[in-house]
């Protein structure tokens, strides 16, 4: 009886023994936090910065641009509105005559026709929406290089007449840069 009451302590004694090393093995293997970083600069948000067009008085109309042929195409149709200091630019790689017309488009625009400089050539004031075809055809006067588009009776508000020269930020290739 003894024998057994000894090989019982024996073999107890090894397995807390197991059991201890197996609980050291199990703690050293398990991951722990890392430790904070000391001054550790804050993620700021990114800010894109979006195309402007600047008026002779200062203020300013965010843009979209229409630079590929699907944009362009597309426009601002199906649009349930714009806001007043919003307006979609057309770029063109060539003065032309381009030729706008409203279908599909669900609001009345004013249509600014600019030169390679950024001077208002003509200006088309209320462009009314038209569902079915035929659709009136709004081609400017003299060839333009853009088209700004922006909601009617917005060209006449902030002044914007012939002559006028608008400046742009953000555009990508225009106004056309004289070597």
């Amino acid at each position: 009886m003894t024998n057994i009451v000894a090989a019982t302590a024996g073999h107890n004694a090894c397995f807390h023994s197991l059991l201890l090393l197996a609980s050291l093995l199990f703690l050293a293997c398990t991951p722990s936090a890392p430790p904070p970083v000391a001054d550790e600069p804050a993620l700021s948000p990114v800010v894109v910065e979006m195309p402007r067009a600047i008026l002779s008085d200062g203020s300013a109309l965010t843009l979209e641009l229409a630079l590929t042929p699907e944009e362009i195409q597309t426009g601002l149709m199906f649009r349930p509105t714009l806001a007043e200091d919003r307006g979609m630019l057309f770029v063109f790689d060539e003065e032309r005559f381009p030729s706008f017309w409203m279908k599909n488009t669900l609001i009345a625009l004013d249509l600014v026709f600019l030169d390679n400089t950024g001077m208002v050539v003509d200006v088309i004031a209320d462009a009314q929406p038209c569902s079915a075809e035929p659709c009136p055809q709004f081609v400017p006067e003299r060839p333009a290089r853009a088209v700004l588009e922006i909601a009617a009776g917005r060209a006449a508000a902030l002044s914007i007449v012939e002559g006028l020269e608008i400046g742009f930020e953000r555009v990508p290739g225009y106004p056309v840069l004289e070597n």
